[in-house]
């Protein structure tokens, strides 16, 4: 049995392994912590944030020396907070930015692109990055048990990564969590905690765990280093557009941490020179369910602070409902000139189908959410058809084929027999097509 720190010894303060190519530094008061497992400024209780001496990165992160790089987020070690002499062996991110050439005809769209994280290794989501940055220094500070709150995605990678690196893990869900991201948790031999309650239950119980147990929560007392891992969603964004930035992004939110670091990356690579200046700064979207939007009512009332909500929906990975970053999210899409929408459960699952019949992605219910925001954008003119947008889609469908499944319920599930004759008569039944009047021998 794991005893509890306060039943042990008193413990030395925590590690501090200060570099000078980056910490962590209070968003309020601007005090430095240097690097440490910790999320929240002791003195005005503010999240912190990794900082980056950028200029001393300008002779080494360049577009020659990530060219030279593994086709991996690592390319972009540079700028992510990584221990020194870490030495990764998990290709994670680097995954495709497609064209949307069929999804940008149906909804009036003409240069369209899709960020495809479905397919990122090992666990087919975005959290993957994440994950690998925050594990990486978890074992730098130590920690022999790692773990995650979680609704679904990142339970699947903290536990995926975990195994590989030999590090425990201990997840914690809500109970109605889909089936399909209990299994892939499961299966890699996690130990998993399945909480009667949502989200924000889960997350302020893990807290008081982090803070009793010697163990590493991605999410709470490593937080600010597993959030700059989104960042590389942003740099492949642009090295795969040519080292261009896009017009604008539309991105689903939960935490509202995604879409800050995207922005974060962006202005990195201007202040680098890697990327020009736009005339006019990316606009970034907001995409939520509206059984769970807080993020998003108040970027559509224009509020500076966030009204929690009960979570309501079945795109269970977005289903935060006292969003950790979100104001600061809010405040950055209004900033920069971008929007927030929700759409329905009825419309998240005409979003997955959408997505799959013209691009042949296979998306889970955030992906949905994503798609079918995308299409209220052109259609409500908040993003003209020319404009270069990028669409995130960050987890893969077949961890949420419960959400869906009743759609199909409808399709013919006949057996027929293996004879030409039979698939004739069965294909034209299906497309309404009369049986072939047959000539009379001798006629």
């Amino acid at each position: 049995m794991i005893e509890p720190l306060s039943a042990r010894r008193e413990i030395d303060s925590p590690m501090n392994y200060s570099c000078t190519a980056y910490e962590l530094k209070c968003n309020e008061c601007g005090k430095r912590y240097g690097n440490r497992p910790l999320s929240g400024c002791p003195d005005c209780l503010a999240p912190l944030e990794v900082v980056y001496d950028l200029d001393s990165a300008r002779g080494e992160f360049t577009r020659d020396a990530i060219a030279r790089g593994p086709a991996s987020i690592w390319r972009y070690a540079r700028l992510l907070p990584v221990p020194e002499g870490f030495q990764p062996d998990l290709p994670v991110g680097f995954t495709p930015l497609l064209r949307a050439n069929n999804l940008g005809k149906r909804i009036g769209a003409s240069n369209l692109y899709v960020k495809n994280d479905a397919v990122c290794f090992p666990t087919l989501s975005f959290k993957d990055r994440v994950v690998s940055v925050a594990l990486a220094n978890a074992r730098k500070f130590g920690f022999a048990t790692v773990g995650c709150s979680s609704t679904g995605n990142l339970a699947n990678s903290v536990a995926a990564q975990a195994a590989r690196l030999g590090i425990k893990a201990c997840i914690l869900v809500p109970a109605d969590l889909e089936p399909a991201k209990i299994l892939n948790t499961l299966v890699y031999g996690a130990r998993l905690v399945r909480i009667d309650g949502n989200y924000d239950h889960v997350n302020r119980l893990c807290t008081l765990i982090a803070d009793e147990y010697n163990w590493g929560f991605v999410n709470v007392n490593l937080r600010p280093y597993y959030a700059e891992g989104s960042k590389t969603v942003g740099y492949e964004i642009a090295e795969q557009l040519g080292w261009r930035l896009p017009d604008n992004v539309v991105i689903p939110m939960a935490g509202g941490s995604l879409i800050r670091k995207v922005r974060k990356a962006f202005n990195e690579l201007i202040y680098l020179g890697l990327v020009a200046k736009p005339a006019r700064p990316v606009r970034f979207f907001g995409a939520q369910a509206t059984g769970c939007s807080p993020i998003s009512v108040a970027v559509k009332n224009g509020a500076a602070d966030i009204i929690p909500q009960r979570p309501n929906t079945i795109a269970r990975s977005l289903a935060i409902g006292n969003p950790a970053d979100g104001s600061a999210a809010a405040k950055m899409i209004r900033e920069d000139g971008g929007w927030a929408e929700d759409v329905s459960d009825i419309e998240i699952m005409s979003g997955i189908q959408e997505l799959a019949e013209t691009e042949g992605i296979f998306t889970e219910t955030a992906g949905g959410v994503t798609t079918a925001v995308v299409a209220r954008l052109y259609a409500h003119g908040r993003i003209r058809p020319d404009e270069t947008t990028v669409v995130c889609i960050t987890g893969n469908g077949l961890k949420t084929t419960d959400a869906i499944a009743g759609r199909y319920d409808h399709i013919d599930a006949r057996a027929i027999r293996p004879r030409l004759a039979d698939f004739d008569a069965y294909l034209r039944e299906l497309d309404g097509v009369a049986e072939p009047v047959l000539a009379a021998a001798g006629d």
